[in-house]
């Protein structure tokens, strides 16, 4: 038997959570339960090739079979850091765990800081609220190209957003701006997870988000099993808005996505490649086109359309690859409110060798995938989590 795999490919299905956690109630969201309720509301949810892998085993969900014999080891994680959003969930994936939330703003940002934001980039501030990107353009974005007001918003996420116009703004005026933000709003105070400046073109009616999004995020508070792999000599890269979430850290090789499809597009790529290490992809549509615009059907048809497309990686793996598909958090379409869930993640772990997947304990933080692909790879362990390597590698065909 190998001890080893070379590669592993870890796919984050951004806020597909699987049933309230224990201490939901302390987030108001004992009710929720993300893929339960889309799978309700829709009647079913067509997802034969996750059945086949083991989903509807882990717990029952409408329309998707249990397998007999699942391609995956099956089991589900509880997350043990205080929070619900992206970068606690992935942070927590990589081996760290985060006790200090980081903060939202459902009412907008203080005054303090709107004054400071103001003062430091002499142009007045509008919007200040949680808003849709496109939305908040339709509403303000008239107003902006008349009086080169900053339009600053939020979301369910620890994110401040500022959009300009690039005819009113440059480009690089927008980005000095959100540097001077950033560092405005890094410290216990505000503890904002990123700033992201949002550059539009476009007129009245038709005002479109340009490619030049750029994201200032917080540092991880520490070292993640990706700078482990990376200072080790392996290779790590990152699909998706995974390098924006650890800030570039850990980080080998960086491939931005526009889409799911996107996404699925760029893992087929690097599956192709020849490489030994970490392939870490985040498919953020799910989340942020569905779950916070509270979309069960869209959400749904994303996670049909995802389904469908899991047969040509299965196809593509080698003997020595592992898959592991989890998520970050959970997004309920159908709960109250716009915001993320407390919930259990799927945690599904196939390769090749896999003639009859098996029940995994229990996971009681997120850190355990991390544990996991730190023992593969033989780097220095997170002082986090407990690897499942030798579960895995042992139950259901031996390698």
């Amino acid at each position: 038997m190998h001890t080893s795999f070379k590669r592993i490919f870890l796919i984050v299905m951004d806020s597909v959570g699987i049933g309230a956690s224990p201490d939901a109630v302390q987030y108001g969201d004992e009710k929720a339960d993300t893929l339960g309720h889309i799978a309700g509301h829709r009647g079913g949810l067509r997802m034969p090739n996750m059945g086949k892998l083991g989903l509807s085993n882990i717990r029952k969900l409408p329309g998707i079979e249990a397998a007999e014999a699942p391609l995956a080891h099956f089991t589900k994680m509880q997350e043990a850091s205080a929070g619900k959003d992206t970068m606690t969930g992935h942070w927590e994936l990589m081996g760290l765990r985060i006790d200090a939330p980081f903060r939202t703003f459902p009412g907008g940002f203080p005054d303090e800081l709107i004054t400071a934001l103001t003062e430091s980039s002499g142009r007045n501030i509008v919007g200040n609220k949680p808003a849709s990107g496109t939305d908040i353009l339709d509403e303000l974005g008239e107003h902006h190209l008349h009086t080169g007001d900053l339009i600053v918003y939020t979301s369910a996420d620890s994110v401040l957003q500022i959009a300009a116009h690039e005819d009113v703004v440059s480009v690089e005026e927008l980005y000095e701006i959100c540097e001077t933000a950033r560092e405005l709003t890094k410290d216990e105070k505000y503890m904002v997870g990123r700033v992201i400046a949002r550059p539009f073109t476009g007129e009245p009616g038709s005002f479109e988000r340009t490619p030049n999004r750029h994201d200032y995020a917080l540092k991880p508070f520490g070292r993640t099993v990706m700078n482990e792999l990376k200072d080790g000599g392996f290779d790590v890269t990152a699909i998706g808005k995974i390098t924006d979430i650890y800030d570039g850290e850990g980080v080998t090789t960086s491939l931005r996505t526009t889409s799911n499809m996107d996404g699925m597009d760029k893992l087929l790529e690097t599956i192709d490649t020849e490489f030994t290490g970490l392939s870490f992809l985040n498919l953020v549509d799910f989340d942020a086109k569905y779950g916070h615009r509270r979309d069960p059907d869209g959400y749904g048809d994303a996670l049909e359309a995802f389904d469908e497309r899991l047969p040509e990686v299965l196809e593509k793996l080698q003997d020595d690859d592992l898959l592991i598909i989890t998520a970050d958090h959970g997004n309920d379409p159908v709960h109250h409110g716009s915001d993320h869930t407390r919930e259990y993640v799927p945690l599904l772990v196939h390769h090749p060798s896999v003639n009859k997947g098996l029940a995994l304990p229990l996971r009681d933080t997120f850190a355990d995938v991390g544990a996991t692909v730190a023992e593969n790879f033989q780097i220095r362990m997170p002082s986090f989590g407990e690897s499942f390597l030798k579960d895995v590698q042992q139950q259901g065909g031996q390698r």
